[in-house]
């Protein structure tokens, strides 16, 4: 077991408080990977007041030299890509295959941002008056808060943490208390890439560490990712403070599978969506909604399918499908299947906790499937965040669209159809951030913009060059160079 401490100031320290968090394999609760300090306010204020320090600093390093220092992470992340993901798969549960994509994903974002530090530019605009010259420059926030959740807990971190280092702010890290061990061995790489001390400070903790962070008055802004529920209160505390944030929240993603699709990409599409990282995604396929005159048949090969799944430990190479990442995920889960039985949804496959074969001390959940859901059902309205697929049968096209689009979320999207022109007017209609058309509804790229409309999220999006206009404020600056006193209406 590994003792873990803050990193503030450039120095690994203890927390003022004395309470620990046990970090347990969810695979196998006997297990205690590491410990995190249960850390105090007078920790989160520290660590603030030392982004706030380095700012200036850091500030005044030019933009192409900030980005070196990410190309060195990227180098260093990707020569400990496998102790990496060995670590990710212990802590948070999803399978080896899986973690190592994650930190592919994260050593992509890497490389994308280190080279944005030559791609930082304004503009020229033209001005209506004469000899007036008039352009725009980027120029950093300063401190930035950056909480994230324990399902992607190393790429989230750095598609937050790469751009705002590159625009020049500096940054407070609040990991999820379920997966410190991976936070600090990515500040680890950070500090032996020769970072100066205070421009990255990680706080391990809870409520009091979060909240402290975002209303110090160092903080500039915030970039959030985790529930609802949390991030409308750090929303609104940003807001009343006037800062920047931006939260990324909920989704409920369904995947329309019209009459014409491809049945079997949409089947296997399906599985990987909804059954892949154990259902813990935000773009995780929850729904799938499917035109009735397919729909049994769909359904058939969907319970096949996911009956020749793996469920078990994600260290073992046979494994398609790990744990909840806790006991509270667990109860969550199995509460949401309690709930779809009682609304009279149809049980396909799955429903049940596993604790045979080696699973007798993790909190495995056997892929589940509904059929015959209703659009109305809390299974088909509320995120569960586990692998439980809910079945919505659409008697057409039209209806398809408005189940797809009848919930408060809209993060992803996935159409299958052959009909190029109905295509089309799905990706025009369908409400959500991200639209997939014949892929599933999980998946992306480094350079390409994420995030939802709705209650999904609020604030700029995440990664691709528009992530840096949240890290960043823009100036606009005009040079009179007429010599002389302008005359007539200035506006």
């Amino acid at each position: 077991m590994r003792s873990l401490r803050n990193y503030i100031d450039g120095r690994w320290t203890d927390s003022t408080g004395g309470q620990r968090i046990r970090d347990i394999n969810p695979a196998d609760t006997d297990e205690v990977i590491a410990e995190a300090p249960a850390s105090t306010a007078a920790d989160a204020a520290a660590a603030c007041e030392a982004a706030a320090r380095a700012f200036p600093a850091w500030r005044n390093t030019p933009a192409p030299v900030r980005g070196q220092l990410l190309y060195r992470v990227q180098r260093r992340m990707e020569e400990r890509k496998e102790e990496l993901a060995e670590a990710l798969t212990r802590e948070e549960g999803k399978t080896l295959g899986e973690s190592r994509g994650e930190i592919q994903r994260a050593i992509n974002v890497l490389e994308f941002f280190a080279g944005e530090g030559r791609r930082i530019t304004g503009e020229t605009i033209p001005s209506e008056l004469p000899h007036n010259f008039c352009y725009t420059v980027k120029q950093p926030v300063g401190p930035v808060a950056v909480i994230t959740p324990w399902n992607f807990p190393v790429a989230i971190p750095i598609w937050k943490i790469a751009p705002a280092l590159v625009s020049g702010d500096t940054v407070v890290f609040k990991p999820a208390p379920l997966t410190p061990l991976t936070a600090v061995m990515l500040a680890e790489m950070f500090e032996g890439c020769g970072l100066p001390p205070g421009v990255l400070n990680v706080v391990h903790g809870g409520r009091e560490v979060g909240e402290t962070m975002v209303s110090h008055p160092a903080v500039a802004a915030v970039s959030f990712t985790g529930s609802n529920e949390v991030g409308g209160q750090v929303y609104a505390a940003a807001a009343a403070r006037g800062i920047k944030c931006q939260c990324e929240m909920g989704g409920k993603n369904p995947i329309v599978v019209l009459a014409d699709a491809d049945l079997d990409l949409a089947v296997e599409s399906t599985i990987q969506g909804a059954f892949g990282s154990t259902g813990q995604r935000c773009t995780a396929t929850s729904r799938a909604v499917v035109e009735a005159s397919i729909a049994s048949e769909f359904v058939e090969r969907l319970r096949a399918r996911a009956a020749s799944l793996v469920v078990g430990n994600g260290l073992d190479p046979k494994t398609n499908v790990g744990p909840s990442v806790d006991e509270r995920q667990l109860s969550t889960v199995l509460n949401y299947i309690g709930v779809g039985r009682s609304e009279g949804a149809r049980l396909v496959t799955g429903g049940e906790r596993l604790k045979d074969g080696g699973r007798e001390r993790g909190y495995f959940v056997a892929p589940t499937i509904f059929d015959e859901v209703d659009p109305n059902m809390r299974i088909a309205q509320e995120e569960i965040f586990g692998p439980v697929l809910s079945v919505i049968r659409a008697p057409d096209a039209k209806s398809a669209l408005e189940a797809a689009n009848g919930v408060r979320f809209g993060l992803s999207a996935s159409i299958y159809t052959s009909d190029v022109d109905r295509m089309f007017r799905f990706v025009d209609q369908l409400e959500a951030g991200i639209i997939h058309v014949n892929s599933p509804t999980v998946g992306g790229e480094a350079h390409i913009p994420f995030g939802g409309m709705k209650a999904t999220g609020v604030g700029l999006r995440e990664m691709g060059r528009v992530a840096i206009d949240f890290y960043t404020e823009l100036k606009v600056v005009y040079v009179d160079y007429t010599g002389g006193k302008r005359t007539g209406n200035l506006y």
